[in-house]
């Protein structure tokens, strides 16, 4: 009897290594799973991060470009406006200055004609 309460309680403990390995095994296998989920998960968020920042950067950098260009347009636009206005007032001065000189001109034109007009009447009436 002493033999086979040995021989089957070896085969109990055959056993129960055989499930004590398999459940190593398959914490192993759980634990290498959950490694592997949280891996995958983190991969995600810092590629999600990730795309998120570079958005960000790009939309921050076409604001600025944006902001340059109609910096720029406007910078143009009033020195366009600027030039215009010093060209139509210079034009406008030397417009004025001409009609100044010959108004002047014609002016003192006349009064040497009627003065010249008047010394020939007063030595004409003087004379005859």
């Amino acid at each position: 009897m002493d033999s086979s309460v040995d021989s089957s309680s070896s085969s109990i403990n055959g056993v129960n290594s055989k499930r004590i390995r398999s459940s190593i095994v398959v914490v192993i296998v759980v634990v290498v799973v959950v490694v592997e989920v949280v891996v995958v998960v983190v991969v995600v968020v810092v590629l999600v991060v990730a795309v998120v920042l570079v958005v960000i950067i790009v939309v921050v950098v076409v604001v600025v470009v944006v902001a340059v260009v109609v910096v720029v347009v406007v910078a143009v636009v009033v020195v366009v406006v600027v030039v215009v206005v010093v060209v139509v007032a210079a034009g406008v001065v030397v417009v004025i200055l001409v009609v100044v000189v010959v108004v002047v001109v014609v002016a003192v034109v006349v009064v040497v004609v009627v003065e010249v007009i008047v010394v020939v009447v007063v030595v004409v009436v003087v004379v005859t």
